[in-house]
């Protein structure tokens, strides 16, 4: 995917400050390891070096540690119903990479609840329920080692301190179980080139057309281009809308509806090894993927509706650098499609799929060996709770 040369439109907007305050002090005395939500859950993440484990955060050992298998990646810990946290507390086993930034992540919704920069210990945030909660560590020195991420339902008022490091952008709230119905435009805006995207777009759900010539050639100008650390919503795009949307760093995209993927819907091109966003939207009247991730990192789909195209995400077989990448895909609605994710195995690539609705016939996590720029990557088969493919049949509801 090529950066665009078109003319464009610089879109900046006020982000949302995340209330929540970081101390470096230990948890409040009446904080017991009884207290300790975490001890109760279980635990996955993006990826683990060697010899370590996931469910090493949640055994209240601090001699036994996770550590992800590059400088970045999330952990975190779940519960099969439905908890209300307010505080977490990272601690940190010696020998690791020191932690530069991190996002602390309401897995069900992927809404960010809160984000700082280095190496936290107790952090606290508004109240919130949910069932998963994701502690992810965007930048780092090195592999980090986390020994303990404990959760606790008390210590955590509503603050009003934003983190260190300034304000960040918080994705709104959950998007719910998707249900195939397509959003009611309140408008249409006419366009004639790429518009950059800086801090927070929304376009108030009306219709922006049109780039490109609705073809799949990769040489087509992208309709949204968002920087490293922007958001994108509330958006339709209409047809043609060229290479859909770039990203360029790590980006939010949220409740974004297209009408026709075209070439692709949306490119990750971030090489931090953070994590983007797709939050809700949907996409229909694709011929092949509809998420094309080209640089490293992680892309976490949650909330999304998909009818009518060959992929939902597929992770680059034949770019020019060989990144291990990562897709976690949860609560998603799909139709017409023939693959949920395809992910090549010889890089290290991983897929956590849960909660998928899908058309009978689909593969669910398609693995591939990467292969050279120019050459065309081989398909190896399904996978099904693999080390790449974490994925359980019982995820799965095939209509």
């Amino acid at each position: 995917m090529k950066r665009s040369s078109a003319s464009r439109w610089v879109a900046g907007g006020a982000t949302a400050v995340a209330v929540a305050a970081i101390t470096m002090a230990l948890p409040m005395s009446s904080a017991s390891a009884a207290d300790n939500l975490s001890l109760s859950g279980g635990a996955d993440g993006s990826s683990k070096a060697g010899g370590t484990s996931y469910g090493d955060v949640k055994d209240g050992d601090t001699a036994t540690y996770w550590s992800p298998a590059s400088a970045t990646g999330f952990i975190s810990v779940k519960w099969t119903s439905t908890t209300t946290v307010s505080s977490a507390v990272i601690k940190q086993a010696s020998g690791g990479g020191s932690i530069s930034s991190w996002r602390l992540l309401n897995a069900d919704s992927g809404a960010v609840l809160t984000s700082g920069s280095g190496s936290p210990s107790t952090i606290t945030f508004a109240s919130t329920a949910l069932k998963k909660l994701t502690f992810d560590i965007t930048g780092a020195s090195g592999a980090p080692r986390i020994a303990e991420f404990e959760t606790y339902a008390g210590g955590g008022s509503t603050p009003t301190t934003p983190p260190p490091g300034g304000p960040t952008t918080t994705p709104p709230g959950n998007p719910g179980a998707p249900t195939g119905q397509w959003p009611t435009s309140t408008g249409s805006v006419s366009i004639s080139g790429t518009v950059a995207v800086s801090g927070t777009f929304d376009g108030g759900m009306k219709t922006y057309c049109c780039i490109g010539d609705g073809s799949q050639s990769e040489s087509q100008d992208p309709m949204f281009e968002i920087a490293n650390g922007g958001t994108l919503q509330n958006v339709i795009l209409g047809s043609p809308a060229g290479d859909g949307v770039h990203c360029l760093g790590t980006c939010t995209i949220r409740n974004v509806w297209w009408n026709d993927i075209g070439e692709d819907a949306a490119t990750f091109l971030q090489t931090n090894g953070g994590t983007s966003y797709v939050i809700g939207g949907g996409a229909r009247n694709g011929s092949d993927k509809t998420f094309q991730h080209n640089g490293n990192g992680t892309v976490s789909i949650s909330g999304f509706f998909l009818s009518g195209a060959g992929k939902l995400y597929r992770a680059c077989g034949n770019c020019t650098t060989a990144y291990q990448r990562n897709v976690v895909v949860d609560n998603v609605l799909l139709t017409g499609v023939g693959y949920v994710v395809g992910i090549n195995t010889n890089w290290g690539d991983t897929a956590t799929i849960t909660r998928v609705t899908v058309n009978s016939g689909a593969v669910v996590c398609g693995m591939y060996k990467g292969v050279p720029k120019g050459s065309e990557p081989t398909y190896l088969g399904e996978g099904w709770n693999t080390t790449n493919c974490k994925v359980s049949r019982s995820d799965i509801t095939y209509k």
